[in-house]
């Protein structure tokens, strides 16, 4: 049975200043929630929050997950939160080996101890943000949920401590209900070319919007799985609606991606055409640790959750490219929210 939620709801967002996070934010703060958003900008920008941060149920604090206490303080402060969002990370791979201990502290633990105060405290539901970093090196595509466990030859701490979370989450039997979305490589607008956590179609569209050659490691035909950032926000909201609805067992994982494989090369030629500039891509030797394939299969949330993306590569491809072309004064402009997306199937949506 499809549900939505009966009416304004207060929900907790954490790495609310991130790339997904903010908008994620926006989207709920549309729909008539409250949002408390929770920041400490290891990663995300302050001019992410720009579009929504005078909004009057917005509320900031700029604190670290790993706070003992954190969601007791906010409890306090902005009474119970129905749906914690927990999307607060060490987002970086690289970082990730070269400081394991806190990655393991930051992505695991906190998100332990975060899901162990939202029982104590009430909340219905929570869900997190897994990761296809989860799946290490994996031969077979499309990727499945069943993938990844213990046997897994992970890449990094970054994948081994997501997993760890991931398996924390999903397998509660009590409240809050958990869902864990590994989402493949998200992109849009919002998402900074300059920094290094950024993925390849933010740092393509930079190269190309500015006239200069597209950068292509190996051969560029390694795929990957791309999925537009409005399309992975509705799949927190269903997530939240599946995990609130849910009355016992485990709620479950679920990837979050387009389904499609899409070879490096020709998504540089994709953004070329689209920037209306000539075909220059240079190729460089390929990067060590770099995998060679990932796709998701989406079977699993199609069928539980009902959702599917709706924005094709190319329809993303230019809406992350106007953006970027006018991201020059990108602050202080209020964002239209998304359709409802009423002209598709019946969701569960929060």
């Amino acid at each position: 049975m499809e549900k939505k939620a009966s009416g304004p709801l207060r929900c907790l967002v954490t790495g609310a200043a991130g790339f997904v996070g903010s908008h994620l934010c926006e989207r709920l703060l549309a729909l008539g929630h409250t949002v408390a958003g929770v920041d400490n900008f290891f990663s995300g920008r302050r001019e992410n929050l720009d579009p929504f941060a005078a909004h009057p149920r917005f509320f900031f604090h700029e604190r670290s997950i790993t706070e003992p206490g954190l969601l007791e303080d906010l409890h306090k402060a902005h009474g119970p939160f129905h749906t914690v969002f927990h999307l607060a990370a060490i987002v970086s791979v690289p970082y990730s080996v070269e400081h394991p201990e806190e990655t393991y502290h930051v992505n695991e633990r906190a998100t332990v101890r975060l899901l162990n105060d939202a029982e104590k405290l009430g909340v219905r539901s929570f869900v997190f943000a897994g990761s296809a970093a989860e799946y290490g090196i994996q031969d077979r595509m499309p990727l499945r949920e069943a993938d990844a466990g213990d046997g897994t030859r992970w890449l990094s701490p970054y994948g081994e401590a997501k997993y760890r979370a991931t398996m924390a989450v999903a397998s509660r039997r009590r409240r809050p209900r958990g869902v864990s979305l590994r989402c493949f490589n998200i992109y849009g607008p919002r998402q900074d070319p300059s920094s290094p956590y950024s993925g390849v179609i933010s740092r393509f569209v930079d190269m190309a919007v500015a006239g200069r050659p597209l950068t292509v490691f190996g051969d560029g035909l390694q795929t990957r799985d791309f999925v537009f950032v409005d399309d992975v926000v509705e799949a927190y909201r269903h997530a939240a609606a599946s995990a609130d609805e849910s009355a016992n067992g485990p709620c479950g994982i679920y990837n979050v991606g387009s389904g499609r494989p899409t070879a490096i090369v020709d998504l540089a030629r994709l953004i070329c055409r689209l920037t209306e500039r000539p075909e220059s891509i240079t190729f460089c030797a390929e990067r060590p640790g770099d995998i060679r394939h990932s796709t998701a299969s989406i079977e699993a949330i199609s069928r539980d959750l009902g959702w599917a993306p709706r924005i094709g590569l190319e329809e993303g491809l230019r809406r992350t490219i106007q953006w970027m072309r006018g991201a020059a004064q990108p602050t202080g402009v209020k964002a239209s929210p998304d359709g409802d997306g009423s002209e598709n199937k019946p969701r569960r949506e929060l």
